[in-house]
C-alpha cells in the first residue's frame, strides 16, 4: 500500500478515464482525533481512501491511498445509492483562459435552462457538473459533527489503511505543530 498526500490521490481520481457521475462517497469525522476520513469509489476505478485537517483556514493536510482496485457488491453496500443524501464533486481548475471562458458560456446555458423549468436540485446539479466537465460527481453520505455508521464500516473492512494513514496524519499534526483541527 502505497501512502500519498491528499492531493496526489485526488489527482488520481480526477485523471481516471471512467464515467464522472458513477462516484460515490463517505465522510465524516476521524474517529479518533483531529481532521475527516473520506472513501471515494468508482465501479470501475476502485476505491479511495483519505484523511485530512485543516491546518488553518486557508491549508488542507492529508494523506491518502487505494484501498481496492475494484468496488465489489459488500463495499458498494456502504456507499451511498443515486438521489439519496447530500452531492459531491472533484474539480480542476481550467486550463487556461479560453477553457474558462467556454465552460462559463455552458454554465451560463444550464443555468437559463434550469430558471426556466421545473427541476430537481439533484438535475440542477448534475448538469452543472457535466457543464463544469467534472471528473467525479455523485451521490455522498456525509456527517461534519460525526461519523456516518457506513464510514465505521469501511474503516472495518480496510483496518490496516485505516491505522496506517492515521499514523501518517498525527505525523503531519505533529510535524505542523497543530493541536487541533481549525473550523
Amino acid at each position: 500500500m502505497r501512502i500519498r498526500e491528499w492531493q496526489d490521490v485526488l489527482e488520481d481520481v480526477t485523471d481516471r478515464n471512467v464515467e464522472p457521475e458513477d462516484w460515490r462517497a463517505v465522510a465524516g469525522d476521524r474517529a479518533g482525533g483531529v481532521g475527516e476520513d473520506m472513501y471515494l469509489a468508482h465501479p470501475n476505478a476502485g476505491v479511495f481512501f483519505l484523511k485530512t485537517y485543516a491546518k488553518n483556514p486557508f491549508e488542507v493536510r492529508g494523506v491518502g491511498t487505494t484501498v481496492a482496485r475494484n468496488l465489489d457488491d459488500e463495499i458498494g453496500s456502504f456507499l451511498p445509492e443515486e438521489g439519496s443524501g447530500g452531492r459531491f464533486a472533484v474539480q480542476s481548475p481550467p486550463e487556461d483562459e479560453e477553457q474558462a471562458e467556454t465552460v462559463s458560456k455552458r454554465l451560463e446555458t444550464v443555468l437559463e435552462t434550469h430558471a426556466d423549468a421545473p427541476t430537481r436540485p439533484q438535475d440542477l446539479f448534475d448538469d452543472v457538473m457535466e457543464a463544469l466537465e467534472s471528473p467525479a460527481f455523485g451521490p455522498m453520505e456525509y456527517d461534519q459533527y460525526d461519523r456516518p455508521e457506513a464510514l465505521d464500516e469501511l474503516s472495518e473492512r480496510f483496518e490496516e489503511a485505516d491505522d496506517l494513514l492515521n499514523t501518517e496524519l498525527e505525523e503531519l499534526i505533529e510535524t505542523d505543530e497543530v493541536d487541533r483541527g481549525f473550523m
